[in-house]
């Protein structure tokens, strides 16, 4: 029977490993069928958006045709350092729901740290200073401070731009990385003293540190920004043909350009043009706004971004859901030449979400290819979204782009935020791309490909642009928490984005989800409202857990009779069941009642589980207080200390099912020990090998179950422990077990063993 168990778990491994390997090709989501599958590449497409054509300034109206222009000069871009701005606040007292970081570096989005104290950095605990953008002075002895970001605790203790950081509480700065160490080392809250040089004089500054924001969009390693933008085509040239001939030429020639990674591939440009790397010129910026500007002067063209904040008015600032969490993003391309020309543009965009829990986070996936951390989302006309997981994207398994056809949203999903672009057009039905696809920015890897930093790209139809003429096309660039209020805002219509999984699942989990948040509206505690959301649960069902109790113990008061059934009908099993189930019937026994309350629980068990898993209100939610490390986020393992100095990377990856990740944690261990408990009390005694077989073999499990255990949230842990709680509880209020003796026969039976044991008295008188 032990060979046969084995051999039913190596079976079961095989059909795991060979399901999870096919998955990634059921149900892959489908682009639309292109209008066109080649719109022609030297003719507009019938659907390209009108460029604004110069006005008459006799009549103020658009002129049939260009009048004739005079020729300009047009002066080459100067080359200019780069720039640091921002725009809104860290402070979450400003009318502001977010900062953010823009550099001039290829006009890019580099950060967006959400002010709102609920949402911090789950991973990394320590003392927050700012975004400082710092580098080592030229003497190698300190910080060069380059950049304060507005609301931070770097410039409320009044930090500027030039200051050279010397040390933090008599702990010597001398770059960017010793100042992360020395910063690792403090925690929020506490108070710090720090030794700068301004203007070549010392002096001290007292900053208050605070727990570390949460950056929904951040620079990653070596890997490129957000939001940056090229020229897909201009006139007869194409980065697509571009890259094959610079491919077959680099391949004749035998140059290793011709091997040239994918993630190079995705940063390519025209040839001439560095409008992704060189630094535009800044036009204009305050905390509301930024404008950048680069100038093509080979080309005859002026290409224009626009990022705009949005405030929040001062009757809003209570309500937390006011659609304040994005951009207004503007592109513009101008012809400053007295030559038509037929312009097309590429715009990457949001990257570098976050990767909190990247060892034991899961997120529901929309297909049957899995989920990764940063999964590309796309929607059209309001629709169910299609989705392509990050590994799918990091193996460059992506079906063909599609065309825009009525684009609702584009972006990048994680767990708990998104960071999509929506674009802003009066009429719907006008398309402004020719392609949407999804990209994966940077190296991956191989070990780690549901990490991968993914994108999007959107590259623009071929739009001809007479001299003075202007594409213009703007944008919301959303980068905030899946809130399902905030996300079922008219301003977003991104209601789509919060996923439960099937609708059966939905169905539990929502309803779950509400009470939780009645609950914690009283106790104030997610932790608390988990609890008396079991004991709600656990008490409605008192009476099917009471009838499945007393039918384990009804169970064990008819052992007796059915070891002498078992006894008296050895070589007959049809006979033998016949008697059994006359015994079950004969005592209105249900062998089958005691898996019903096992089966309303299930559904309740995944809804929870996908509760903590989708709903941000569980994320960061702790079960004492943040300022231990322990069960500090339900949605999170307990990791009651860290043990990954002494354990293997194996297992600290958090990679399979022995990959336990870097933290021990006892919920789970001690929700095993319960389950445990639990069948020890309420299974009846083994009545022949087969059935101790069978009860050894679900002691086996429950020692699996406690690796498929570990990495669970510990808040679905505090379900389980406060239901098993519950389960021995009723135990003790239940009445014991009275064992039936085998003479519990019917009347004709006692009437015939009297009649037969009155004839043997008789005979023994005789």
């Amino acid at each position: 029977m032990e060979r046969r168990f084995v051999l039913f778990l190596v079976l079961s491994f095989a059909i795991l490993l060979g399901y999870s390997s096919l998955r990634q090709w059921l149900n892959p989501p489908q682009p639309r069928q292109r209008a066109a599958e080649h719109k022609g590449d030297e003719q507009p497409s019938a659907k390209e958006p009108t460029a604004e054509k110069p006005l008459d300034k006799t009549t103020d109206k658009p002129q049939d045709k260009p009048a004739p222009a005079i020729k300009a000069v047009i002066e080459p871009e100067l080359e200019q350092p780069e720039k640091w701005v921002t725009l809104g606040s860290a402070d979450h007292k400003d009318p502001f729901r977010m900062l953010v970081t823009l550099t001039t570096k290829g006009a890019a989005l580099a950060r967006i740290e959400l002010n709102n104290p609920r949402y911090c950095d789950i991973d990394e605990r320590y003392g927050y200073l700012g975004y400082l953008a710092s580098t080592s002075d030229h003497e190698g002895n300190g910080c060069l401070v380059r950049f304060v970001g507005r609301g931070t605790p770097a410039a409320r203790a009044g930090l500027e731009p030039g200051d050279v950081l010397k040390a933090i509480d008599e702990n010597p700065v001398s770059g960017p990385k010793s100042l992360e160490a020395v910063l690792r080392g403090t925690r929020p809250g506490q108070q710090v003293k720090l030794s700068i040089v301004r203007n070549g004089n010392p002096d001290t500054l007292t900053a208050i540190l605070r727990r570390r924001p949460l950056d929904v969009v951040r620079p990653e390693g070596d890997d490129p920004l957000s939001m940056l933008l090229t020229l897909q085509r201009f006139d007869d040239r194409r980065i697509d043909h571009q890259e094959k001939e610079d491919a077959a030429a680099a391949e004749n020639n035998g140059s290793k350009d011709a091997l040239r990674p994918r993630h190079e591939a995705v940063s390519r440009e025209l040839n001439g043009l560095k409008l992704r790397t060189a630094n535009w010129r800044l036009v204009e910026s305050d905390q509301l706004h930024a404008t950048f500007s680069r100038r093509l002067p080979e080309m005859g063209l002026e290409i224009t971004k626009t990022y705009r904040m949005i405030v929040v008015p001062e009757q809003s600032m209570a309500d937390k859901n006011y659609p304040a969490y994005h951009l207004e993003f503007e592109v513009e391309i101008r012809n400053i030449g007295d030559q038509s020309h037929e312009v097309a543009y590429r715009l990457d965009g949001p990257n570098g979400l976050p990767t909190e829990g990247k060892w034991y986070a899961y997120k529901v996936s929309r297909n049957w290819g899995g989920s990764g951390l940063r999964d590309f989302i796309i929607s059209f006309d309001g629709g169910v979204p299609g989705m392509i997981n990050a590994t799918a994207v990091a193996d460059g398994d992506v079906p063909p782009p599609w065309p825009d056809e009525s684009l609702s949203f584009i972006g990048v999903d994680a767990q708990y935020f998104s960071a999509v672009l929506i674009p802003q057009r009066e009429n719907r039905a006008e398309a402004w791309f020719d392609e949407l696809t999804p990209i994966c920015v940077g190296k991956v890897d191989p070990q780690h490909k549901n990490w991968a930093n993914t994108s999007c790209r959107l590259t623009s139809v071929l739009t001809k642009l007479e001299p003075d003429e202007v594409l213009r096309h703007q944008m919301k660039l959303f980068a905030g928490p899946k809130k399902p209020p905030l996300l079922a805002n008219k301003e977003y219509r991104l209601g789509e984005l919060v996923y439960y999984g099937w609708p059966i699942f939905a169905a539990v989990a929502v309803p779950l989800t509400k009470l939780l948040h009645f609950f914690y509206a009283v106790t104030f505690n997610y932790g608390l409202a988990v609890i008396l959301l079991t004991v709600l649960i656990r008490g409605c069902m008192f009476p099917l857990s009471r009838k499945q109790v007393m039918g384990a113990q009804k169970m064990q008061q008819l052992q007796p009779e059915i070891k002498k059934i078992q006894e008296q009908h050895k070589k007959n099993p049809e006979a033998r069941t016949k008697a059994q189930q006359e015994l079950f019937r004969k005592h209105n026994y249900n062998p089958l009642s005691g898996c019903l309350p096992i089966f309303i629980q299930m559904p309740i068990f995944i809804g929870l589980y996908r509760a903590l898993m989708v709903d941000i209100e569980l994320r960061d939610a702790p079960l004492i207080s943040h300022s231990i490390r322990w069960c500090s986020n339900l949605a999170a393992p307990d990791m009651l200390f860290d043990w990954s100095g002494f354990m293997p990377d194996w297992v600290n990856s958090g990679q399979g099912i022995f990959g336990l990740g870097p933290y021990f944690n006892i919920l789970p261990i001690l929700t095993i020990v319960l389950f445990i408990a639990q069948q020890k009390m309420f299974m009846p005694p083994p009545t022949d090998e087969q059935s101790a077989m069978q009860q050894k073999i679900m002691q086996y499990m429950m020692i699996f179950m406690g690796l498929l255990f570990f990495k669970v949230a510990s808040g679905l842990c505090i379900y389980f422990i406060a239901s098993s709680l519950w389960g021995l509880g009723e135990r003790q209020f239940l009445p014991k077990v009275v064992p039936v003796a085998p003479a519990a026969e019917t009347r004709a039976q006692v009437k015939a063993r009297e009649r037969q044991d009155a004839g043997k008295t008789k005979k023994k008188k005789k």
